[in-house]
C-alpha cells in the first residue's frame, strides 16, 4: 500500500478504525498524536469521532552513530522503555543510555511546552484513548507512550498508525492494548517508503492542525 500523504493516510485509517471499534461512535474518545508526523494523520481521525485533539509527546533514544535505530525510548514524564537485548547486542553502555535520556527527556518537555502551552493535559481518565502515528517501526516510542497512558486508566486504549513493522505491530500488541494498522507490509524497510510525500511535519503545521481540528 502507498498512500499519497500524511492526511490521506490518516482519512483512510479513519474509516478502518471505525471498522475495527464500532463503539468509539458512542464512546468519548480522545485523539493524541505522536508529533511531529503524527498530527497530520491524527487530525481526520479526530475530526471524523468530534474528539479534541492532542499531543504526546515520547522521544526515541538511538543507538550509538545510528541514530534512526531505536534502542529504547522516554516520555515527557521520564517513563522510560528500553530493548535491553538490542542494547546489549550493540554494546550501548549504561552511562550513554542514560546521557541520551537525559537529553530526550528535555527535548519532550521542550516540544510539549510548545505544541500544548498553557493548556491543560487532555482528559484520558475513563475515556476512550487513541494514539496515532505516521508509522510504526520497532515500536519502541509507541511502548513509552502506551505505558504512560495506560496508567491514566483509560476507558480503552488503542494504538492506530496506517502502516507498521510486524515487528513493532507484535510489540505493541503484547501491551494489551487494541491496536489498527491500514497495513503490515511482509517487506518493511521503514516508514517513509510508504508514502509518496514524506515531507518533515513542521512546527507551525502542527500548531495549526491543533488549532483547527480544536476550534472547530
Amino acid at each position: 500500500m502507498l498512500f499519497r500523504d500524511r492526511a490521506e493516510a490518516g482519512q483512510l485509517l479513519s474509516r478502518e478504525l471505525l471498522d475495527a471499534v464500532p463503539e468509539l461512535r458512542a464512546e468519548p474518545v480522545t485523539v493524541l498524536a505522536i508529533p511531529r508526523g503524527g498530527v497530520p494523520v491524527a487530525a481526520p481521525i479526530a475530526l471524523l469521532l468530534h474528539a479534541p485533539l492532542d499531543v504526546f509527546i515520547a522521544r526515541k533514544l538511538g543507538a550509538p552513530g545510528r541514530e534512526e535505530l531505536a534502542i529504547g525510548a522516554v516520555a515527557a514524564d521520564g517513563t522510560r522503555v528500553v530493548d535491553r537485548e538490542l542494547a546489549r547486542a550493540l554494546h550501548v553502555s549504561e552511562q550513554y543510555i542514560e546521557k541520551i535520556t537525559a537529553r530526550e527527556i528535555a527535548e519532550a518537555q521542550r516540544r510539549l511546552a510548545l505544541f500544548r502551552g498553557a493548556r491543560p493535559p487532555p482528559a484520558i481518565r475513563d475515556r476512550s484513548t487513541i494514539l496515532v502515528d505516521d508509522g510504526l517501526a520497532t515500536g519502541a516510542t509507541a511502548r513509552a507512550a502506551l505505558e504512560v497512558l495506560r496508567a491514566e486508566k483509560p476507558l480503552r486504549l488503542i494504538f492506530a498508525a496506517p502502516v507498521a513493522s510486524a515487528e513493532g505491530a507484535e510489540a505493541v500488541a503484547s501491551l494489551g492494548v487494541t491496536t489498527v494498522f491500514s497495513a503490515i507490509p511482509e517487506h518493511f524497510q521503514g516508514v517513509g517508503e510508504w508514502y509518496e510525500v514524506f515531507d518533515q511535519t513542521s512546527d507551525e503545521e502542527v500548531l495549526a492542525l491543533l488549532s483547527a481540528v480544536n476550534e472547530r
